[in-house]
């Protein structure tokens, strides 16, 4: 299917390039941007970079192509080079899609689409349109970004007037099929588990929101609600002893509701959101040495939020801080349960095109963000840490 659905947006660009004379008339357009951060923590190496010694090992270069070849149709596609420790350090295709807009009311894009989840999720590749150098990792963890962004299937989309006393009533509807990469971050847990999933895993995905924009200017209340099916895929599960086994990675989702509102007014922004990610798994292993081992059914129950503002200070200086927090309510007891983040941030514009951000974090409980390989004495239970990042986009 996902071949099919890229050569479907290949044949889309090649009709687009066949009947324009020009590029005027094709109404290409190029964006992108490159970034460079440095991440430094006390106590314990976050993110899976050595950040305790201090690491710039965190990378990213987008490029995003675009083109209208005729007034209701757009075609695009997105790559990216990510590098962040011991993730990435390689070229995906972030995005890759067809957009037809009939009219306010009904548009249908299909493709590899962004998922149009939660507050942020479609904007959360963009870094130069935010404040912050890291969104809240409750909800936007950086390591699973990319598994996160975007599905292989189609979005319909619209608007619907309420009338001048009630505002406007956007919706979203999506399925098809996600995609994970093997070294994505999504399967770092499992892989320092000794599993590995040598091809990715892959299973259905389908949901629905809503976003009311209300009388009152600025003002954003919505909700959305996703199916997570079965993500599966063959494995490789090495024990302590050396022995590999062989077998099938089950995760199985749950429904996953999520609310949000934002309010934009002049200089101010202000957001929140909640979510709820339940998920169980569980690896039947099939072959190797006698007797197979009995893996047991671990579960998630996963409650996520966070509160954020952020302030245009002048023209060129831009001020942010949240609260982010991450509860695992089936995990034992202790540190490892949770995370609670504040962050600081700043950003100054030297131009249209330069731009650089300086963020504070101040992190207590090691749920999210941590990985043990590079903690092999233990995690202490909180940490402190600082991100600089220089940014160009054009």
């Amino acid at each position: 299917m996902k071949k099919l659905f890229i050569a479907a947006i290949m044949l889309a660009f090649g009709v687009a390039s066949a009947s324009a004379q020009s590029l005027e008339d094709l109404n290409l357009q190029i964006h992108g941007y490159a970034t460079q951060g440095f991440l430094y923590t006390t106590q314990n190496n976050i993110l899976t970079t050595q950040s305790n010694d201090g690491s710039p090992a965190w990378s990213e270069a987008v490029v995003n192509i675009g083109t209208q070849p005729i007034p209701k149709l757009r075609v695009g596609v997105q790559a990216r080079y990510f590098l962040l420790g011991n993730l990435g350090n390689s070229i995906t295709l972030d995005w890759a899609s067809a957009d037809y807009k009939a009219n306010d009311h009904f548009g249908v894009r299909f493709g590899k689409v962004k998922t149009p989840s939660s507050l942020f999720n479609e904007t959360q590749d963009i870094d130069p349109s935010y404040v912050w150098s890291l969104l809240p990792q409750s909800i936007y963890p950086l390591v699973s970004r990319n598994s996160l962004l975007a599905h292989y299937g189609g979005v319909v989309y619209g608007t619907l007037p309420l009338g001048t006393r009630l505002g406007k009533l956007e919706y979203r509807g999506w399925g098809g099929e996600r995609v994970i990469g093997s070294t994505d971050g999504y399967l770092l847990g499992d892989a320092e588990k000794g599993i590995v999933a040598p091809n990715g895993v892959s299973g259905t995905t389908y949901g629905a929101g809503l976003r009311w924009q209300t009388p009152l200017s600025g003002l954003t209340v919505g909700a959305t609600a996703a199916e997570n099916n079965v993500k599966t895929g063959p494995v490789n599960d090495t024990t302590s002893k050396g022995l590999t086994y062989t077998g099938t990675l089950i995760r199985t989702g749950f429904f996953s509701p999520d609310f949000f509102a934002q309010y934009e007014k002049n200089k101010i922004m202000v957001a929140a959101e909640y979510a709820r990610k339940p998920y169980s798994e569980m690896i039947p292993l099939t072959g190797g040495p006698a007797p197979i081992p009995t893996i047991n059914k671990v579960s998630t129950d996963q409650r996520l939020w966070y509160a954020m503002a952020s302030y245009r200070v002048t023209d060129k200086i831009s001020a942010g801080i949240y609260h982010s927090q991450y509860f695992n309510r089936a995990a034992a007891l202790g540190p490892g349960r949770f995370s609670k983040d504040w962050s600081l941030s700043a950003r100054y514009d030297f131009n249209q095109f330069i731009y650089a951000k300086a963020e504070q974090h101040f992190i207590d409980g090691t749920a999210v963000g941590y990985d043990k390989t590079l903690n092999p004495n233990g995690m202490k239970p909180d940490t402190r840490l600082t991100i600089l990042k220089i940014g160009v986009s054009f």
